[in-house]
């Protein structure tokens, strides 16, 4: 494999003698209908370009679509490997196929490359389909939710997913601090909070504890002292570790304030709420997750199973015949009713159907909430602590200037006064119906929109980024400079098993050095204790037997519809075609990328190739490898698409929901998904056996200048 710095040469899927001219939007194999030229922008590959929308240019940032595309198109001060102009016109491999250790650092300019691949990880669960969008986005970003994207348990779980790592393990965190200071084991911090001054934290005798916190309080200076301490967070990061001394989530007891061992016996991450070991940042709190919602199966099986997913291809022939495990729990529950002596039959039951038709329809504002709680939560944490390249002062100082006021009113504010306000205020939305619905109905008839201008985006937050926000804006910031970010690390090796390193001298725990490491590292005797109940366990040796007839007779039911797939294909079937190659095997070649993605279109065997130094940016499909070059001659593609005329872009499943339980169950086996491309005439390709989905898929909507909505 090329070594990190390889120049692919992407001259594109043209041919010779079209490469004068740039390609039509669509140039299918045999079709002889005359497709419009796109009104596309030219652009060269010189970085004197003065158009914005391709990424070979440096326009200004006023003719940018959005914020993010003018951050990602914008000077840089502080540069990493993919900010770098490499000066030519080729895309730049920046280590795509490479170990983690052999790519450059920092990939993106102050950021690790361990926190910027936990963005595209994330990114990547959270981003199934997007449309480009005509007019400008609220708060200036693109990418946010759709107010049509519907309701299915797939995208319940990953917004519970998303509330897990953002909003409930930060509780997590804060709970700890709380208890750390209530418990008094750091009698110096906890004395110190007690003594808040305007702008410092004084350090007094443990006799003097309390006496400025009382004092502030017979004197009703304790709101403003509040405020004061918020403020001094907002506007001066440092004071935040010097109030909050960071010690890792799983080591600290959450009702005594000390030290405990981490619950997974081993501290292998620092941000996780069971310390559980980890290859790379941020894994073990996704894993925890994905387990914290299928804790809930009992209460909500289809979301844990992921019913009606979003990327089903549909006309799956193993899917189609495979029961539904949510109906067969439905249905077990409904013999329990039975055989309990029930008020009444299931088949006379008139409330079942109805009332399941409600919860479905109730759950789609319920998911809308959770993703808006955890896209709030987003940007208030990207506001406090931004990431490059987007400004590190104007959101905190915004935020901060709001909180100027309420010292004011604070001190010139009595405690009566304000109990009065109050009351006053909440009386007036108990009695006043009748004055604010008239009021709601003028504000509806002359500000139709009123509620969206008032939403936190669009005003304290505006043009503070979501974490998908900010990740299509560091892929962008790849693409504007021909080096797309080499996807996250993978592989099937378990994390290692020892304690991630841990300075004890910086915890500020009321605990020995012996104490910490006793904690943090797994008892030997607990191992072998383990170990040996894991030897104990094989001794139902029937039950094995019989799993184990069940599991290679799945294995060779799914190979023979596989198997009848093929001979399908052969004569047309197009269902069939699109299950080709959906389970590669083990020594199979999956490695491709940055410029040529191996996939399969219409059952045949292929490359995707992406295209950014012709004319017109384009993405292609030819049964032709370049091995590795990009570089296709004179061979012609079998479709061409322009990137400007891609109107939608959505990943579909190699198989469906069912099938991929028992495929996983059986073959313990990835399966290879697609992804569906849509241009602005409505034409479609789908895309099959495509095992870097994920990668294309954020190759094309970071690579020109649409502007995008999630659904």
């Amino acid at each position: 494999m090329p070594m990190p710095g390889y120049v692919f040469k992407d001259g594109g899927p043209i041919p010779d003698d079209e490469r004068g001219a740039p390609p039509p939007a669509v140039i299918p194999l045999g079709d002889s209908r005359t497709v419009s030229q796109p009104q596309t922008r030219h652009t060269s590959t010189s970085n004197s370009s003065s158009v914005f929308n391709t990424p070979t240019s440096s326009a200004s940032n006023s003719h940018a679509p959005t914020d993010s595309h003018a951050l990602a198109n914008a000077e840089h001060d502080e540069k990493g490997a993919a900010q770098v102009d490499h000066y030519e016109p080729e895309v730049k491999d920046l280590g795509w196929n490479e170990h983690p250790t052999n790519m450059p650092t920092p990939l993106v300019g102050g950021l690790p490359n361990e926190e910027l691949w936990t963005l595209v990880r994330r990114f990547n669960k959270q981003m199934y389909h997007v449309k480009a969008i005509h007019y400008d986005p609220p708060g200036g970003l693109d990418l946010n939710i759709a107010d049509e994207d519907e309701f299915s348990p797939d995208k319940l779980r990953s917004n519970i997913e998303r509330l897990y790592m953002t909003v409930i393990i930060s509780l997590m965190g804060s709970g700890n601090h709380i208890a750390r200071l209530r418990s008094w084991r750091e009698p110096r911090r906890t004395a110190g909070f007690c003594a808040v001054r305007m702008a410092s934290c004084v350090w007094i005798s443990d006799l003097m504890t309390g006496q400025a916190y009382f004092f502030a309080w017979f004197f009703n200076f304790l709101v403003p002292l509040f405020f004061t301490t918020i403020i001094v967070l907002i506007v001066y990061p440092p004071s935040r570790s010097y109030l909050f001394p960071p010690a890792p989530l799983a080591l600290v007891n959450s009702k005594t304030g000390g030290v405990q061992s981490p619950k997974a016996g081993v501290l292998g991450s620092h941000d996780s709420m069971t310390g559980a070991p980890e290859k790379h940042k941020g894994e073990a709190v996704e894993q925890e997750a994905s387990n914290f919602v299928s804790g809930f199966a009992s209460i909500a099986l289809s979301s844990a199973t992921g019913k009606h997913n979003q990327s089903d291809p549909g006309g799956d022939p193993i899917d189609s015949s495979v029961p539904d495990p949510t109906k067969m729990a439905m249905n077990a529950a409904d013999a329990k009713s039975s055989t309990g002596g029930g008020s009444s039959p299931t088949h006379h039951d008139k409330t079942k159907q109805p009332m399941e038709e409600m919860m479905w329809t109730k759950m789609r504002p319920f998911m809308h909430i959770i993703g808006d709680i955890a896209d709030g939560w987003e940007r208030f944490a990207n506001a406090l602590s931004p990431t490059p390249p987007f400004p590190k002062e104007t959101a905190r100082m915004r935020l901060a200037g709001l909180l100027v006021p309420a010292v004011a009113i604070a001190l010139l504010t009595s405690s009566s006064i304000f109990m009065k306000m109050t009351t006053f205020f909440v009386g007036g939305g108990f009695f006043g119906d009748p004055i604010l619905s008239r009021a709601l109905v003028w504000l509806n008839r002359e500000f139709p929109n009123w509620q969206k201008l008032l939403e936190l985006r669009n005003t304290i937050l505006k043009g503070v980024p979501t974490n998908a926000q900010l990740t299509i804006t560091l892929l962008r910031v790849g693409e504007a400079n021909k080096a797309p970010l080499p996807p996250p690390p993978r592989s099937k090796e378990p994390p290692p098993s020892r304690p991630r390193s841990l300075n004890g001298n910086d915890l500020q725990l009321d605990a020995s050095h012996e104490e910490i490491h006793d904690a943090i590292h797994a008892d030997p005797d607990e191992v072998q204790s383990a170990h040996e109940n894991t030897e104990e366990k094989p001794k139902h040796r029937h039950g094995a037997r019989i799993l184990g007839f069940l599991k290679g007779t799945t294995k060779t039911s799914v190979e023979a519809k596989l198997g009848v797939d093929k001979v399908r294909a052969t004569i047309g079937s197009k269902h069939a075609q699109q299950h080709l190659g959906v389970l590669p095997t083990p020594d199979e070649q999956t490695r491709s990328g940055p410029v040529d993605f191996k996939a399969r279109y219409k059952g045949k065997k292929g490359w995707v190739y992406l295209s950014t130094s012709a004319t017109s940016p384009c993405v292609s499909f030819s049964t032709h490898s370049t091995e590795g070059s990009g570089e296709m001659g004179g061979v012609r593609p079998v479709f061409s698409i322009a990137i400007a005329e891609i109107q939608e872009l959505k990943k579909i499943g190699g198989l469906g929901w069912k099938a991929k339980i028992i495929v996983g169950w059986a073959f313990d086996r990835e399966v290879a998904d697609g992804l569906e491309i849509v241009d602005k005439i409505g034409d479609t390709w789908r895309i099959t056996a495509l095992p870097l989905r994920d990668e294309l898929f954020n190759r094309l909507v970071a690579i020109d200048g649409q502007k995008w909505e999630s659904y």
